[in-house]
């Protein structure tokens, strides 16, 4: 005998890919609350989870204050006091001396973020902002995959 099958209704969970691209200019940290904010107007779910992934092993992506600009100037000091370049203990130098600090400041960090939002916005507290931190001199075209 067969027992009787019973099936709960589903729900289907649709997502959504979008990227972000921002261009960077030496090593600073990049506010990207509004991009990451813009995207959640076209979210097929009024609340979810953004997640935000950097494509980049010498760049992360951080949560932080967003009010003064001297705390981004400070961890900026302070990441380049944690990791100084010309270690002589490097041996991946062939992409420059900013490049293997880069990486370990990135493995130190985060290289993904996810923030809930409901009603399509972003559930950030007061004096948090979503930063790209560019850990290498010079320019560089960063993307950022949004999963919503």
């Amino acid at each position: 005998m067969v027992p009787h099958l019973r099936y709960k209704k589903c729900y289907w969970v649709i997502s959504m890919l979008k990227k972000i691209s921002v261009q960077t200019q030496n090593q600073q940290l990049v506010e990207i609350t509004h991009q990451a904010q813009f995207l959640l107007e076209s979210a097929l779910s009024e609340s979810g989870l953004l997640t935000l992934f950097i494509r980049h092993t010498s760049a992360s992506l951080i949560v932080q204050e967003n009010a003064d600009p001297s705390v981004q100037h400070d961890l900026l000091n302070w990441m380049n006091s944690l990791v100084p370049e010309n270690q002589s203990s490097f041996t991946h130098t062939s992409e420059g001396p900013d490049d293997m600090p880069a990486h370990i400041k990135s493995m130190l960090t985060q290289t993904s973020i996810a923030i809930p939002y409901e009603q399509r916005r972003l559930m950030l507290g007061t004096w948090q902002g979503i930063f790209l931190f560019e850990h290498r001199r010079g320019q560089h075209h960063r993307q950022i995959i949004a999963h919503m």
